[in-house]
């Protein structure tokens, strides 16, 4: 049962709520959520746990909020012969984070320069990492990186393929229903939060192929937006619901395929503040705003080390709809 939504805008309602009701966040009510006992994020496997070998990782949306908690999350969990490429709009905040996970234990700073457009960082030898700048939502940027995409994957050392597609926008949430007219910002909207997805994933599939012995793991960062009706949101859910049905057609095509949708819960990012001071329905900006005053927001790391438990134990049914307070 869907409790809150999963949304990397950090925002929060069960199912059936009366907007400004607050939800619970696996915490008594008002305490922030913490991580879980014993884990600390960013910490590498522990002793014991097995390392992911030779795996082409790729995150979408990686340069801030939930996708650059998983990408530091995931760095040390791939091991030798791995590589993880990073996908976002700003050229210089996933230059700071690939010169962060390329330093690891090193203290080696190799990162890529500020003003490339691509770029790598390597490490300790074990894991190269990669950025790549582009928006998403044109074609230009789609065309680069799924040429990053390509390029990468031409490598037939790699037995593991996770493609996260993490990479979504709110859309003009001060808008209601009534005012969506423009078909040009409609087009461009599900052009990035959509279509992009899509083209990417099938890309990515395509260029990895069906390798003897290999594994492949598509993941959907989703929302109980995907499920549930929000006021003024009517181009999230749409977005969020038309994403997660084109996975869960991919998961029947592609038995072969893993296929995850993650609600990863209210989180504490910038899009949260957005939602609770721009959403046009007062009373869903009601409901924002008691989130964050009662301490009810999910920080990132915390939602995607629970992301990282469910890839480690791969037991999901493939296309399953899966939400942070359900693990």
């Amino acid at each position: 049962m869907e409790r809150a939504p999963g949304t990397g805008t950090g925002t929060g309602m069960a199912p059936g709520t009366a907007p400004g009701t607050a939800t619970g966040a696996g915490t008594a009510p008002g305490a922030a959520p913490g991580a879980a006992p014993g884990v600390t994020p960013g910490a590498p496997p522990a002793p014991g746990a097995e390392r992911w070998a030779a795996t082409a990782c790729v995150i979408t949306g990686a340069s801030r909020g939930f996708g650059r908690s998983l990408a530091r999350l995931l760095a040390p969990q791939l091991g030798p012969g791995s590589a993880l490429l990073l996908l976002a709009r700003s050229a210089a905040a996933l230059a700071e984070l690939a010169a962060e996970l390329s330093t690891g234990d090193t203290g080696s700073d190799t990162g890529s320069g500020t003003g490339s457009a691509t770029g790598s960082a390597t490490g300790s030898g074990e894991l190269r990492v990669q950025c790549v700048a582009a928006d998403l939502g044109c074609p230009e940027g789609l065309r680069r990186a799924g040429a990053a995409l390509r390029e990468l994957l031409r490598d037939a050392s790699f037995g593991r393929l996770l493609l996260v597609n993490n990479a979504g926008s709110l859309g003009d949430i001060s808008k209601s229903f009534l005012d969506l007219s423009d078909l040009e910002e409609i087009n461009t909207y599900f052009s990035f939060n959509v279509s992009s997805a899509l083209c990417l994933t099938c890309t990515a599939l395509r260029a990895f192929g069906a390798r003897p012995g290999s594994s492949r793991t598509v993941v959907n960062i989703s929302s109980l937006c995907a499920l549930e009706p929000f006021p003024s949101w009517a181009l999230y859910c749409s977005g969020k619901a038309a994403r997660e049905m084109l996975f869960r057609v991919l998961a029947r095509e592609e038995p072969s395929v893993r296929v995850l949708s993650y609600a990863p819960g209210p989180l504490d990012t910038d899009m949260q503040l957005l939602a609770r001071s721009r959403t046009a329905d007062p009373g869903m900006r009601q409901h924002f705003q008691g989130l964050w005053e009662k301490g009810q927001l999910i920080d990132s790391s915390v939602s995607a080390q629970k992301l990282l438990q469910l890839l480690q134990e791969d037991s999901f049914p493939s296309g399953a709809h899966v939400d942070f307070f359900d693990i």
